[in-house]
């Protein structure tokens, strides 16, 4: 049995939760406001694909494939995107919430969220090589044996890192992002 192969398709205002997006190869498709929120949306790869307005909160990935996909302004709450196939795996993020995401283990070079919400996100073990945090917030963020050389953290906010523990050669922060990586030492800066 063949997956289908769908391309150049737009969705828009499509609840998902209750009739199921079928499976297939999705190319260059857009997803506009529509709602995946709790469903299951694994084994379908989104080549080239753009989400806008959409609700993924808690959506099943297991097996999904990303490929140059585009989310914006998208409520991204509890995703595992380390559930998904990460052969390929890229992605960017744009004025989107991301909160209590996992990206545990995963290889994001490159990547960029601009002006994402991003509390309590797990990187831990992620290889975020070059990747641009651009004005989000990382509060909570977990950043454990994660590889952040030549990550861009100048206008990112509400983070902490422990540079012992994390590959930080290269990487950009602000002044006032810097104090972010003595959290640890539980020191008074003035």
């Amino acid at each position: 049995m063949s997956t289908p192969f769908i391309s150049d398709q737009t969705f828009k205002g499509i609840d998902f939760t209750s009739k199921r997006l079928s499976k297939g190869d999705y190319e260059n498709c857009i997803f506009d406001s529509c709602t995946f929120s709790k469903g299951d949306i694994s084994n379908i790869a989104f080549m080239e694909c753009v989400f806008t307005d959409c609700d993924l909160s808690n959506v099943n990935l297991k097996n999904t494939t990303f490929k140059e996909t585009v989310f914006k302004r998208c409520k991204l709450l509890g995703i595992r995107f380390d559930h998904c196939n990460d052969f390929l795996l890229s992605f960017n993020f744009h004025d989107c919430t991301v909160d209590l995401s996992s990206f545990y283990q995963l290889k994001l070079k490159n990547t960029t969220f601009n002006n994402c919400k991003m509390i309590s996100v797990d990187f831990t073990e992620t290889d975020l090589t070059e990747t641009v945090f651009d004005s989000c917030n990382l509060e909570g963020a977990i950043f454990e044996n994660s590889n952040l050389q030549k990550v861009d953290f100048r206008t990112a906010f509400n983070y902490t890192l422990d540079p012992e523990k994390n590959k930080i050669a290269n990487a950009k922060f602000s002044r006032d992002g810097a104090l972010g990586l003595l959290k640890k030492y539980n020191i008074q800066i003035s």
